[in-house]
């Protein structure tokens, strides 16, 4: 049970898109927006892990292309969150960046990111702890994931919040803002080349 919690908080509290997007609409909208997101961010994952935990996905990966197609989908939408996030606050805006990411965009976000899928899969496949009933192993691995996901996503939006709070003159919030987005498009980058490597494993029969 130690060894489960300690995986979820090192999982979760690294820099990821959840985490980031998060500290980004706090930082360009502030707390009710972002904890509206965040609301968003925990019923996708929380989806994603029954999705999981039912068996489900293990089927949907015999689709042919889902991981690719999914893969992209998440890349696609998480530029398009670091652009509203780069546009939030600054004088220039693009069509829409006016109105913050909500919980549609953190649902959305948590469907399409196979990192959750990944995430989930690890967590609810190993660090067995009760195997006399697993219905209550899963039940209590849920309760631990939550009582950590929660808290540290708070976190990282307060963080946002702080430097929204400090009424940055625009400049200034522009970084700000510039520097969350650009945060998230590394988080972007780092999944294409770990999504073309695989591309390219596969096209040579490994």
């Amino acid at each position: 049970m130690l060894a489960f919690a300690s995986a979820v908080f090192f999982l979760i509290i690294t820099p990821g898109p959840g985490v980031l997007s998060a500290a980004g609409v706090g930082a360009g909208y502030g707390l009710r927006p972002g904890a509206r997101y965040i609301g968003g961010l925990w019923f996708g994952n929380l989806m994603v892990g029954l999705i999981v935990i039912s068996g489900l996905w293990t089927l949907l990966l015999a689709i042919p292309g889902l991981r690719l197609v999914l893969g992209v989908a998440s890349l696609c939408y998480l530029g398009y969150l670091a652009l509203r996030i780069a546009a939030a606050g600054s004088e220039i805006h693009f069509a829409g960046a006016a109105t913050a990411p909500g919980f549609g965009a953190g649902t959305l976000l948590q469907f399409i990111n196979p990192k959750a899928y990944a995430v989930n899969t690890f967590l609810f496949s190993n660090f067995a702890f009760n195997p006399s009933s697993y219905l209550a192993e899963v039940s209590l691995k849920l309760l631990i994931f939550n009582a950590i996901w929660i808290p540290i996503h708070f976190a990282w939006l307060a963080a946002g919040i702080a430097l929204h709070r400090l009424d940055l003159e625009p400049a200034r919030q522009r970084l700000v803002n510039y520097a969350m987005a650009a945060s998230l498009l590394l988080v972007v980058l780092i999944a294409a080349w770990e999504l073309a490597s695989q591309g390219s494993l596969r096209g040579g029969g490994v």
